[in-house]
């Protein structure tokens, strides 16, 4: 047995992922509470996979300074193995809370078929959003994040560099300001055609966009770090989103980066921005990220489908840096529940 083999088809108990070392990965049976006063027992739906958070977990590129910090709200396990690490899980409540049971939620759980946890740690999907696409709260919390760590305003120029899940859903609700004019630059020209369609414009890195009021940079590479900031405008800012993990980056802080008075701006979605701390709360965020995907069209980010029993076959591909994937949504069969 190999250490991306799943441990056990037994589906009549509960299993989740588990990263185990240093490019492996498997499914383990693990154990499920009956839920209590203020709990839910939820059954997944489908869950989604951080490519860039996971892919970094997965390689073990994780630094032991960030071993805390990068724990997620339901971890189990210790970084940097074995880890049962995830946070974008769409399910139904199956028993419970009477508020919620019957319901679609989503819950920053890992990737497991069958979980509890308490009842507030449950955000109900709105109406008209489908369960698929509420997988991407997590992804559309990061831009909204970012967004306000960026300030921008009606009638900008932005560009994203760097054309990913929360690059894209960067652009788009940037591209939903007034006046705005929203560009995605990335490396792969198949992005042209999911740019279109969220009524942005697309270029590659070597046309990009000269003199921006605001960029946004998230393709997680020195290079993209490059692009971004010879596409800033004199006294502009850069928001740097992309998370390097224990990589070593280089910027080109030489040349005209100071006579142009460039910002760098960091932003992670762990944090509300200190001038929104007094009045949002990560509900708040939550509950407004997922009405931000109301959007038909935003099914278009969802690139690849698999089965929750083969996750640990094809998550390695799936985390590859060279893989053409958008966002890859984990399937859980309900017909055993």
């Amino acid at each position: 047995m190999t250490a991306n083999e799943v441990v056990s088809h037994d589906t009549a108990h509960p299993q989740a992922l588990w990263y185990v070392g240093q490019e492996l990965c498997k499914l383990e049976t693990v154990l499920c509470d009956d839920p209590q006063p203020g709990e839910v027992l939820v059954h997944t739906l489908y869950s989604g996979i951080s490519r860039g958070t996971e892919g970094l977990i997965f390689r073990g590129e994780v630094p032991q300074s960030e071993w805390q910090r990068m724990r997620a709200p339901f971890q189990s396990g210790d970084f940097p193995f074995p880890v049962k690490y995830g946070y974008a899980n769409v399910g139904r409540v199956h028993e419970g809370d009477p508020d919620l049971v019957g319901r679609i939620v989503f819950s920053l759980f890992p990737h497991q078929n069958e979980f509890t946890l308490p009842s507030a740690s449950c955000v109900p999907v709105p109406e008209g959003i489908s369960p698929e696409r509420a997988v991407l709260a997590a992804n559309m919390e990061t831009a909204l994040n970012a967004l306000w760590d960026g300030k921008p305003s009606p009638g900008d120029h932005i560009c994203v560099v760097g054309g990913g899940v929360v690059g894209l859903l960067t652009a788009y609700i940037a591209g939903r300001i007034p006046g705005t004019k929203v560009t995605v630059v990335d490396t792969n020209p198949r992005r042209a055609a999911i740019a279109e369609a969220l009524g942005i414009a697309f270029s590659l890195p070597e046309a990009s966009p000269r003199d921006q009021d605001l960029v946004f940079h998230t393709s997680a590479s020195p290079a993209g770090l490059a692009t971004a900031l010879t596409c800033a405008g004199d006294g502009t800012s850069v928001v740097e989103m992309s998370w390097y993990g224990a990589q070593e980056v280089s910027a080109p802080l030489g040349a005209d980066f100071h006579c142009r008075r460039l910002k760098l701006v960091s932003s992670q979605v762990g944090t509300i921005p200190f001038d929104r701390q007094p009045r949002w709360t990560y509900r708040r965020r939550l509950q407004t990220a997922l009405t931000l995907l109301q959007d038909p069209v935003l099914d278009r980010l969802i690139s690849h489908r698999v089965p929750f029993r083969d996750l640990p076959h094809q998550l390695p591909d799936l985390l590859n840096k060279a893989s053409d994937v958008l966002a890859a949504l984990v399937v859980y069969d309900q017909s055993s529940r």
